[in-house]
C-alpha cells in the first residue's frame, strides 16, 4: 500500500493539513504515527482507511478489507453488542453464523462477554470501546487502522489489543497506529512516521520514552483528585494543567472527570514542568 504525493485540506479553499505524503505501508508490517495533537495524524489515518478522500496525489494497493477504530465510538445505535457485532461482520462479507461466532468469540477475549444482549447506548466508554475494537477484528483485516483505539480499554483489553495486533501483522495484515503512550508496543514497529507542519517524515529510530510527557487541561471543575499517578499540577482560578508520563494519563482522565472536570486538551510532546508546578 503507498501514498503518493497525497495532500488533504477540508473545503476548496480551505488550509491543508498534510501536502505530499509520501510512505509505503507493506504487508505484514506494523507502523506507528506520531505528532502533537491537531497536526494531521487522525487525517492521515482517516485517508489510510479510505474514510476521507486525497485532495490531490493518490493512494494505492489498500486491502479489500480495511478496519478502522476511532477513539470515541458512536454507540448511540439501537442495536445490541452482539447484534451490531453481526450486522458489521455481515457487511464485510461474513455469513451469518460466522459472524456470530466471530462476534462472540472477540466479545469474550476483550472481557465483555456479559454485555453481548446489552444495547449499545446502555454500555460505559470502556465497554463500548471494546465493541469497537471487536468490529475491526471480525474479518481478519488486510489493514488494521488504530486511531487512539486503546484508550478507556482496562489493563487485560489493552493487553489483548496488543496481541491482536502482532498476529494481524504475523498474519500478512497491516497495522496503522496512533496512541499517546510511547510504550504502546514500544520497538515493536516496522516504521514510525511524524506527522508535523502538514508534512510526515519517516525515523529510523523511535522518540526516546523517557522524554516525552502527555500535558492535560480541564476547566470548571471542583477540588483537584487526590494522588495523581507521577503527576505535576498547576491550577490557575478554574483551569487546571497536569503534566505526567503518557502512561499515566488513563488514570488522571479518569480522576478528573469524576471530579467534574471538562477535559479541554490532551497532547504529547517533551516539555518538563518547571519549578512553579507542585506534585501530586
Amino acid at each position: 500500500m503507498r501514498f503518493e504525493g497525497v495532500g488533504r485540506r477540508y473545503g476548496p479553499r480551505g488550509p491543508w493539513v498534510l501536502r505530499e505524503v509520501g510512505m509505503d505501508l507493506p504487508a505484514g508490517t506494523l507502523t506507528r504515527v506520531t505528532g502533537a495533537n491537531g497536526t494531521g495524524k487522525s487525517t492521515l489515518l482517516r485517508l489510510a482507511a479510505g474514510l476521507d478522500a486525497p485532495g490531490e496525489g493518490r493512494i494505492t494497493g489498500r486491502p479489500a478489507r480495511t478496519a478502522y477504530v476511532p477513539e470515541r465510538f458512536p454507540a448511540a445505535l439501537p442495536l445490541t453488542a452482539l447484534g451490531y457485532l453481526v450486522h458489521l461482520g455481515r457487511i464485510q462479507g461474513l455469513d451469518r453464523r460466522t459472524a456470530r461466532r466471530r462476534a462472540g468469540e472477540w466479545l469474550e477475549r476483550f472481557g465483555a462477554g456479559g454485555y453481548r444482549d446489552t444495547r449499545l447506548g446502555e454500555l460505559s466508554k470502556g465497554s463500548s470501546q471494546k465493541v469497537a475494537v471487536a468490529q475491526a477484528l471480525l474479518a481478519a483485516p488486510g489493514l488494521l487502522v488504530l486511531d487512539e483505539a486503546w484508550t478507556g480499554l482496562d489493563t487485560g483489553a489493552r493487553n489483548e489489543l496488543d496481541q491482536a495486533v502482532r498476529e494481524r501483522t504475523a498474519a500478512g495484515g497491516r497495522v496503522l497506529f496512533v496512541d499517546h503512550d510511547p510504550r504502546r508496543l514500544a520497538g515493536e514497529p516496522d516504521a514510525v512516521w511524524t506527522v508535523a507542519a502538514g508534512r510526515v517524515t519517516r525515523f529510523d529510530v523511535e522518540p526516546p520514552v523517557a522524554e516525552l510527557r502527555v500535558h492535560i487541561t480541564a476547566t470548571a471543575g471542583t477540588g483537584v483528585p487526590e494522588g495523581l499517578p507521577t503527576a505535576y499540577v498547576r491550577r490557575d482560578g478554574d483551569r487546571l494543567t497536569v503534566t505526567a508520563a503518557p502512561s499515566a494519563s488513563d488514570a488522571i482522565l479518569r480522576a478528573l472527570l469524576d471530579a467534574g472536570w471538562h477535559i479541554d486538551t490532551l497532547r504529547t510532546g517533551t516539555h518538563t514542568t518547571d519549578d512553579e508546578s507542585v506534585r501530586a
